[in-house]
């Protein structure tokens, strides 16, 4: 462990040189205490953050959405294997983020709120949730940082800002306050209130794990980010206290956890069920306080509270193995990594991504009043002003602040490659004549999609929720004496499947599941059904229904729908 002592010097600025290491600060008759940290050691631990990330989503990833409201049976744990580390270049949970870092690195670190909407309104990659609903919005000309108000979207308080805030303190080694900035920029794209507070309390405990390897002290930190009447700061509490007086049974605080923050209608207001943020962000602190800084125990044990499983070992393995440096991890977490693959929907590979986050954290030193110095032993170090962080304004999401009435102006959509949510109606009107879509949600972006394993013209759709499906509709007249088959080329996304339920004048006349098991080998699968038996009938109503049937990763692909 390294001596806090080592990081931290106390400098007395005179007057004549107030200027030139702290040009932003109006002090001049006070001591301003600095951070100290090496640029070799913010490298090491910069590194091994992104590996804790990686390695919390790869390994917890089979388990997504898989228990919900269940702690994960031990032999029901995935076992880590070194080479899982390279599944991972396909998590939303990584690649959504490198997105503000290309804003950052294109656009500098003043960069406007409404270019990071432009910038996230044409990304291109599948999102579900408070993502989906704030690019939808960015797309449908409602700019920020009303696309992620209330009154625009029922999803303020999801997790999707958390899972993906962990670059926020990666990049401000020491700096609260940058942690909190970016949070106010890119996560006010997606969440409000908690959705975005719990971002900048990730963000805080990374900031701070660069520094400090007690855990708790960590979540002081984070904790400080954030407006302590919110309910997430009391979450962090509740979570806290329950692990002093319990340090030894995970379980019990789980429990605890589920009776107050699921159970209870007072911290249900504006929540989406188990993908809040405020249940997640729980699992992630019970992994970091029961894991007792074991690397694989704070995975395992975050990862078994269930809910968004592999998104919260993610960020409770990123703060910790910060704290330790990738010099301090052991091999089977870093030795197989493939440093050349790109990060989908990135421009970064692992060494690219680590070159940025560098670059940035430079330009944040020097812009909050820092200095980067090379000292006698040649080495290049952080000179980083302590400030105390300023939480945002408290706000909650079922009594928001009035909207800003903010839109995007002609030019401003001009440069946005997506319009609004697109109409898939249109798109079916085009490859499938004569049929009407209905309830279709609005998770994981549905719509035409130019290819999808390797079939061209492709419409995705989604439930609309859990008990209500998607539906394709027509009607048509069968003819007499003469065999009529509905014939439907289908798929699902990698990571889930989906009930497929044929109806005819709305009685049930087929269920299969399309997944893994079901398809054929490139994924797609021809369902048949004979309409024969309807035969001379008119109006004959077919409903073909997109039906979740554990709610994760429910979205259907449909290449053909043809009566012949």
């Amino acid at each position: 462990m390294l001596n806090k002592a080592s990081h931290l010097i106390i400098v007395t600025i005179l007057i004549s040189l107030t200027g030139c290491l702290n040009s932003k600060t109006s002090q001049d008759d006070s001591d301003i205490e600095y951070r100290k940290l090496s640029v070799s050691e913010y490298r090491d631990k910069l590194q091994a953050g992104w590996l804790g990330q990686i390695v919390g989503v790869a390994w917890g990833a089979p388990t997504e959405f898989r228990w919900q409201d269940k702690i994960i049976p031990e032999n029901d744990m995935p076992i880590w294997k070194p080479e899982l580390i390279n599944s991972a270049f396909n998590q939303d949970d990584l690649y959504v983020e490198m997105t503000f870092l290309r804003t950052l690195e294109e656009h500098g670190l003043d960069v406007s709120i409404r270019q990071a909407g432009i910038d996230f309104a044409n990304s291109e990659y599948p999102l579900w949730c408070a993502n989906a609903a704030g690019r939808r919005n960015l797309r449908a000309g409602i700019a920020p940082p009303d696309c992620s108000h209330p009154a625009f979207t029922n999803c303020p308080n999801d997790i999707d800002y958390q899972i993906e805030a962990d670059y926020s303190g990666l990049i401000a080694p020491g700096m609260p306050n940058v942690a909190i900035e970016l949070g106010e920029k890119f996560g006010r794209l997606m969440n409000y209130s908690d959705g975005m507070y719990a971002g900048q309390f990730i963000g805080g405990m990374y900031a701070e794990a660069f520094f400090e390897t007690d855990i708790v002290k960590v979540i002081d930190a984070g904790l400080r980010c954030i407006p302590e009447e919110c309910q997430y700061a009391e979450m962090v509490r509740d979570v806290v206290s329950w692990y002093k007086t319990d340090p030894d049974n995970w379980e019990t605080t789980w429990s605890l956890c589920q009776q107050k923050y699921r159970e209870n209608p007072e911290y249900q207001k504006c929540s989406n069920g188990g993908i809040d943020v405020k249940i997640n962000g729980a699992y992630i602190l019970i992994g970091l306080l029961y894991g007792e800084k074991d690397l694989d125990n704070t995975i395992i044990i975050s990862t078994r509270c269930g809910q968004d499983s592999d998104c919260n070992p993610s960020n409770a393995a990123g703060v910790l193995f910060t704290t330790l440096g990738t010099s301090k991890l052991p091999d089977r977490f870093k030795e197989n990594l493939d440093q050349e693959t790109h990060f989908a929907h990135t421009s970064y590979n692992f060494p690219k991504l680590l070159d940025v986050c560098e670059k940035l954290a430079r330009e944040y030193v020097l812009r909050e009043g820092g200095q980067i110095k090379t000292e006698a032993d040649g080495e290049e170090y952080f000179i980083i002003p302590v400030k105390k962080p300023t939480p945002s304004p408290l706000v909650f999401s079922w009594d928001p602040e009035p909207i800003a009435n903010s839109l995007f102006s002609e030019e401003e959509m001009a440069k946005i490659k997506f319009k609004d949510f697109l109409d898939i109606q249109k798109a079916i009107n085009d490859l499938f004549p004569g049929w009407i879509i209905s309830d279709c949600g609005t998770d994981m972006n549905p719509g035409y999609r130019e290819e999808y394993r390797g079939k061209k013209d492709v419409i995705m759709t989604h439930p609309l929720t859990r008990e209500t499906p998607c539906i394709l509709s027509t009607e048509i007249d069968v003819p007499k004496n003469k065999k009529t088959l509905l014939k439907t080329l289908v798929s699902h996304h990698d990571k889930g499947d989906w009930e497929l339920i044929i109806r005819v004048n709305g009685s049930i006349q087929k269920t299969i599941t399309i997944g893994k098991e079901t398809v054929n080998s490139d994924g797609w699968l021809e369902v048949v059904f004979d309409l024969t038996p309807f035969s001379g009938s008119k109006n004959v109503k077919i409903d073909l229904e997109n039906k979740a049937n554990g709610w994760a990763w429910e979205a259907g692909y449909w290449k053909e729908i043809r009566i012949e």
